[in-house]
């Protein structure tokens, strides 16, 4: 992959299996860099939405991405993106972009793009990087893979104490089953079930497994 990257640990898994929260908490206690690497995704969603193109439009849409500036930079130890100089932050829940952000993160071209940012943050820093396709296509060459899940009644209601009102059913079938990067358990990654864990019994058991690999913490 060319130049040589930092440290890597990937927590990868479906929407509100607890990765989010967990490779937080993991980061801070490896005083490593957190990335979500939804949040780049759901940018690019709020962008396409802004600009009142049709996410369904592929053309227009990787045109659009293709021409933006797009700024991925880490600061206080976790990223921040900015498109065309505009953090978008506080919009990347809205509904609209929960309905979307499915869509466009399924194009190739987007994924392209994307995956190319993701692998620059680690060549500054030491990471815990979350999302669906870190262990298996962002970094597959880390040692440190960890795919974290519960069972879709838990995931559900961990939702709706989010607030947010996307469906899990709809958004596993279109994450597993996109023909580009889909959500898949990278072979060699550990599974952990957080169904009935608590975040700090998740982290425990990954560092755990982090010293057994030889990670020095």
């Amino acid at each position: 992959m060319g130049k040589r990257f930092h440290r890597v640990v990937a927590i990868d898994g479906p929407a509100a299996s607890g990765k989010s929260s967990v490779a937080r908490e993991l980061a801070r206690r490896l005083h490593f860099a957190y990335v979500n690497s939804g949040a780049i995704y759901r940018v690019i969603t709020w962008h396409i939405l802004q600009k009142g193109i049709d996410p369904g439009d592929s053309d227009r849409v990787a045109q659009t991405v293709e021409s933006a500036r797009i700024s991925c930079r880490l600061q206080n130890n976790e990223s921040r993106i900015l498109i065309d100089d505009v953090d978008p932050a506080e919009y990347l829940r809205d509904d609209r972009v929960n309905e979307n952000v499915s869509r466009v993160s399924s194009l190739p071209r987007v994924r392209a793009i994307v995956v190319q940012k993701l692998r620059g943050y680690a060549h500054h820093q030491d990471l815990v990087m979350e999302g669906r396709d870190i262990g298996s296509v962002v970094f597959p060459d880390t040692p440190y893979k960890f795919y974290v899940d519960a069972s879709p009644d838990v995931r559900s209601r961990r939702r709706a104490a989010q607030g947010q009102r996307d469906e899990i059913a709809v958004r596993d079938q279109a994450d597993s089953s996109r023909r580009v990067s889909p959500l898949v358990v990278a072979k060699d990654a550990h599974v952990i079930d957080t169904s009935h864990l608590t975040i700090e019994g998740v982290v425990s058991e990954i560092i755990a497994q982090l010293k057994r690999m030889g990670l020095r913490i």
